[in-house]
This record gives structure tokens, sequence and C-alpha cells, in this order.
């Protein structure tokens, strides 16, 4: 049994944020049908001929069905499926919808019980509402690239699409709670996520930073703005490991590997604030340490030290991480034409219950004359009809 079972998702979202939201609720067994336009979703395109890895990620175990939702009859088909769904799902600029004529309001009238969730940037209301927002422009927005650089440099983005992401995973759980919410209530609501809100929490060093010294935290691309130290990324002869105390007994683990244990119990080293104002000696003292070790033999001695280690690695081997593969976390699977794979799971995992077998997404309608039988009992020619005209 999948908790999701039975749950029927309209997922109209696009690029990364309302995509991998509806990939987490397919893989808990929600039946997810992703409606396109004929062409497809823009990211599927990904700007060429070429399906990009992202969508093959965050397109997996859906249907596609195509629909074009300015045809009148594209519209009256939505509203059809909206009778049968539990659960529409949108990222598009603010209004859209209803400048369709298929927005919330127009939505919960012909079925209360659905959760409408919209997801966008700055929100459904407020002066920003209309503030157009991609990753980029979140992370600059939401003060993330702010606190991000080299000391001294200028503001730097984060690695990766931190915003869409987190913005997906708050929209994740607010389908749930609607979702719970209803079992409850009978009712179905508006869910709303923006990006803005849900990057708040990741900048909670830094507003503690703020409230503490009053003073705007300064960009550290080796540490988040805490006395904490040792806590920085320390250069070996082939590589880089990341180090972090926490504890005292961490501390004087480090200085036991280094070499240094003549500095344990010495006051002028005996808490953070006090190795905060030795931090460049301190690193000093790492870094010598570790400039004549490989990268692996620095942090495996670390690490049976039991000190909180990692290495600093590129995306190939984290990509290739065997630990993941073991866990089913990422699998190896071959497309027709993207060749060789590795897609992910989902990294939510629920004891008693099942998660979905990984299932490569499907091409642009694969699932249009499936999903309008199984859905709306149309017939093949009622659904020959609707394609001739264009609706899908």
């Amino acid at each position: 049994m999948q908790v999701l079972e039975g749950l029927k998702v309209l997922d109209l979202t696009q690029i990364y944020q309302g995509p991998y939201a509806a990939f987490l609720l397919a893989m808990a067994g929600a039946e997810v049908v992703k409606i396109e336009p004929q062409a497809g979703e823009r990211l599927r395109r990904g700007g060429g001929a070429e399906t990009p890895m992202a969508f093959a990620m965050l397109n997996s175990n859906k249907k596609s069905m195509t629909l074009d939702l300015k045809h009148p009859d594209g519209k009256a088909l939505l509203k059809s499926l909206v009778e049968k769904a539990d659960v529409l799902m949108e990222n598009f600029a603010p209004g859209t919808m209803d400048r369709l004529g298929v927005g919330y309001e127009v939505l919960k009238d012909i079925n209360p019980r659905l959760i409408y969730a919209s997801a966008t940037g700055y929100g459904l209301t407020g002066p920003d509402r209309d503030q157009l927002a991609m990753d980029h422009t979140i992370q600059a927005a939401s003060g993330v690239m702010s606190v991000t650089g080299e000391r001294g440099g200028p503001p730097a983005r984060a690695g990766g699409t931190p915003c869409d992401i987190m913005g997906g995973i708050h929209f994740h759980a607010g389908i749930l709670q609607a979702i719970l919410g209803r079992e409850r209530s009978g009712k179905g609501t508006l869910v709303e996520i923006a990006m803005m809100e849900a990057m708040y929490f990741t900048l909670a060093s830094d507003l503690s930073h703020l409230h503490r010294t009053g003073e705007t935290p300064p960009r550290r691309g080796d540490k988040t703005n805490t006395q904490t130290t040792p806590y920085g990324r320390y250069e070996c002869a082939d590589g880089w490991i990341a180090i972090i105390c926490v504890a005292e007994l961490h501390w004087e683990r480090i200085l036991t590997v280094v070499g240094r244990t003549d500095l344990i119990g010495n006051s002028d080293y005996g808490d953070n604030a006090h190795r905060d104002a030795r931090e460049e000696e301190i690193n000093a003292m790492i870094n010598d340490w570790c400039k004549n070790l490989s990268m692996d033999d620095a942090f495996q001695i670390m690490r049976d030290a039991k000190i909180p280690v990692a290495p600093i690695r590129n995306i190939e081997s984290v990509r290739d991480d065997p630990h993941m593969h073991q866990r089913g976390m990422l699998h190896k699977m071959a497309h027709p034409y993207m060749g060789d794979l590795v897609i992910p799971s989902s990294p939510i995992r629920l004891s008693e219950y099942d998660t979905s077998e990984l299932q490569l997404f499907p091409e642009a309608g694969a699932d249009t004359a499936a999903v309008l039988t199984d859905w709306l009992g149309y017939d093949s020619g009622k659904v020959a009809e609707l394609s001739a005209n264009g609706v899908i």
C-alpha cells in the first residue's frame, strides 16, 4: 500500500519548483497527470533539441496529457477533469489561471473538495506580487546572494537551484497539510507558497548574526556567520575537506589528529569565542596538516577520529555515490534517446508504506487518451475528435 494511493493530481506546473513537489506526490502513490501544451512543457525542450536531465529527474512517475487551455473546449475539458481531481497544482505567474477562466474561485465551485495549490515567487498578494521570479532573482531578493561568496568579494549565487527546490518542498508540505485538513473538514482549500518566504528560514544563522551584532553579516565563503571555530574548508594535496567543530570534544580530537595536544586545556583556546579570535592561526595549523595528505586520506583520518568532516566532492562523485545507490535513492536507468541515466527516487521514506518503483518520464501527451478514458469515460472517437480540433 502507498500512503497517497488513489489521490488524483492535475499537475500544471513547469520548470523546477512545482514539478519537484508533484514528483514527490507521485512517488508516494498519487496518480499525477502532467498537463502540458501540445509542444510539451518548456523544460522538456531545454532550450534546444535534447531533453535535459533535470526534466527526467523531476517528471518521472507521472502521466502526460496535452491540453490547450486557451481553447474554449480545452478549458471545458480541464473543468471536467477537476470534477474528478483531488489536487490541482500550478506555478504560473499570479493571475494567469484567472485570466484563462480556470482560477481557484471558478474551480472550487465545480469541486468544493478540490485542493488548488499555487506556487509563485513572491505570493498571490502584496506589492511585489507581479515581480518576475526565477531561482536566480529570488536568491538575490531573499538575501541568500548577499551572504554567499568570498570574504571581501562580490555577492555570489549559491550552487544549484535552492530557491526552486525549497519552494517545491514547502509546496509539497502545504498540499499534504491540505489533504489532512480535508480529511477532517471535508473542504478543499487554496494552498499558496512563495519561494521568497520559503527561503527566509535558510538564513537563520545570518539573521542571528544581525540580531547579535546589529551589523549586516559579511560574506564568508568558508563558513556561516557564527563564532564556531574551526569551521571551514581545508586544502589537501589533491582536493579539499570541510570540517566543523561543534563541541569541545571535537576540538580536542582535532588537536590530537594534527599533533597539537599541547593546546588541549589551554584557556586561550578554551571555547568558541576564544578560538574565533584566533581563527587564522587555527586554520593555518589545520591546513599545514592537510597539505601533504590526499583528500581521501585526510578525510578518513578525521572520520576515524569522529570529527565532523566530509570530502568536498564534485557532482560526478555525488552522482556515483555508492551509499545513495545502495540505499535506493539513486538508480541507474537507460532511456531510448537520452542514453544511460542516474535518476533519483524520493528522499521521503515511510516505514509502513511503499514508495513507487521509479519509472522514467513519458513523452508529451503519451497518456492523453488513457486519462480521458479512465477519468471521464471518453471513447476513442471522442478522443480523436478532440485531437482533430486541436484541443489535446
